[in-house]
This record gives structure tokens, C-alpha cells and sequence, in this order.
């Protein structure tokens, strides 16, 4: 059986630096989650600003300890937890709004051209496996108004105009994360939540490939060398982007490489 070691707080300054500051975490549990109201330096990727109300959104980070998941493979743990979050937040809406919701690479949550979540990873290794694994979520529930310059941030409550348990969310996200972990890293504990029908690291490779936001059709990205048009042909294990341009031309990105080209707000 799983355990999970619970850390609540109203306010932290990061979930993330919280849990990497336990220098590996407590070994009679095999998983840590640290969640709060209030983030005072919550952050996004490359060190961006996470906006949240209090109260209001889910901020949590989680620590895992992989089995067997190389440095070359730790993208899986993007996977992972993208898929997650995905698979939760689409069980809590109508379905008729679920088939909206996608994983913008390389793991953001969206809904139509909208951001619900951000996710940010930051893994130690050891030799040439991953030793621990933090693994920080921002989910927009329950806030209704955004101030900060961010594109196009959306939240569950805009999208259906209810109000959602915040700790059902948490408790259903953790779940279904150490469901997909235990199919990437042979791990031999025992989840409750059956996420796929399939096992196996190439399971969660496809289904994460089959949720990509824009992975059919001709759309507009922005490179070094300026913008083009070209349509997504997979991610790599190691997480690269696999695009291909009108003129055929076959190109390899890495995150911060290569934007999406949002629609313009109305």
C-alpha cells in the first residue's frame, strides 16, 4: 500500500522549496505532498510568477522517489503528473466540455487556448538515474479574476460556472500521479486508481501524445529565426518537440525554443 505523507499549511513561501528543503523526505513514506492556500513565492517555470488568490486554487507540490527512471527518461515524470491533472480536471466537468481540455507541451493544462495549470519539476539525480523528484502544481479552481499580465489564464470555474472541492481535487491528482508512476518506474507498490488499460512507459508516451493541444493540423509557432507555420509529429523521450513545416522540413525543439502563437484576446 501507498503512503503518502500529508503537509497543509494557509500560507508557504513555495510548496516546491518546501519539500526539496527535507533533503529527500521522510523514508517511511513513499510519496510527500505539501499544499497550501497561499503561495508568497510561488513560481512557474524558468522563475516566473505564479498569480493566486487565496483560497481560491489548488498550489501543491509532490516528492517522489522514482524506480529506475533514467536521466535521459525524466520527462516521463511531465507525463506523469500532466496526465494527472488532465485526467482529473475532465472528470469534474460536463462532458461535453472535457474534450476541450489538452497538455500544452511541454506541461501546461489548457483549455481551449486557455491556461488552467502550470506545472514545474525539478529533479536530483544520481548517477544516471533520478534520485528525487519535486513535483509543483498551480490549478486555477475556484478564482473568478486575474490581474497579472499572464496571456490567457482560465480557471475551472470560469469555464462552468460552479464552485469545486479543492481537497477532492488534491487527494483525485495525487492518486491518479502515482498511478502513471508506478507505470513508468516499475515501481512495486499498489495504487487504487486504475488510469489506463495499458502498463508500461510507452502507454503513457502514446496517451500523453494523443492529449497534445494543436497535435492535428497546421498552426503557428515563433523559433530564433522568426515565425512559421508547421503541425506537431510527437515528443521525443527526452521531451523534445517534434514539428514538421509546410515545406517538409523536419525540426527538433526544447522547451523555450520554439512558442505557440496564441489567438489574440477578443
Amino acid at each position: 500500500m501507498v503512503k503518502i505523507k500529508w503537509h497543509r499549511s494557509d500560507s508557504i513561501g513555495s510548496t516546491n522549496s518546501y519539500l526539496r528543503e527535507l533533503n529527500g523526505g521522510d523514508p517511511g513514506f513513499d510519496f510527500e505532498v505539501a499544499a497550501a492556500d497561499f503561495q508568497t513565492a510561488g513560481r512557474g517555470q524558468q522563475g516566473n510568477k505564479w498569480e493566486s488568490q487565496a483560497g481560491k486554487n489548488l498550489l501543491f507540490s509532490i516528492l517522489a522517489h522514482p524506480a529506475n527512471i533514467k536521466a535521459s527518461e525524466q520527462f516521463l515524470i511531465s507525463e506523469a503528473i500532466a496526465l494527472a491533472v488532465l485526467d482529473s480536471v475532465t472528470q469534474v466537468v460536463e462532458p461535453g466540455l472535457a474534450g476541450d481540455f489538452s497538455v500544452k507541451w511541454p506541461n501546461d493544462i489548457y483549455w481551449k487556448d486557455y491556461k488552467i495549470a502550470g506545472i514545474l519539476i525539478e529533479n536530483t539525480l544520481q548517477g544516471n538515474l533520478i534520485l528525487d523528484s519535486v513535483v509543483g502544481v498551480g490549478l486555477n479552481v475556484n478564482q473568478e479574476l486575474f490581474l497579472s499580465d499572464a496571456p490567457n489564464p482560465m480557471s475551472l470555474k470560469n469555464i462552468t460556472g460552479q464552485d469545486f472541492d479543492r481537497n477532492c481535487l488534491l487527494e483525485d491528482i495525487v492518486k491518479r500521479f502515482i498511478g502513471y508512476m508506478e507505470m513508468v518506474s516499475d515501481a512495486d507498490t499498489a495504487s487504487d486508481v486504475d488510469v489506463s488499460s495499458g502498463l508500461g512507459k510507452e502507454s503513457v508516451e502514446r496517451l500523453y501524445h494523443s492529449r497534445l493541444y494543436r497535435r492535428e493540423g497546421w498552426h503557428r509557432f515563433r523559433d530564433a529565426a522568426g515565425c512559421f507555420e508547421a503541425r506537431i509529429e510527437g515528443v521525443r523521450t527526452n521531451g523534445l518537440l517534434l514539428l514538421e513545416t509546410r515545406s517538409g522540413e523536419q525540426r527538433a525543439y526544447e522547451f523555450k525554443q520554439v512558442q505557440f502563437i496564441l489567438p489574440e484576446k477578443e
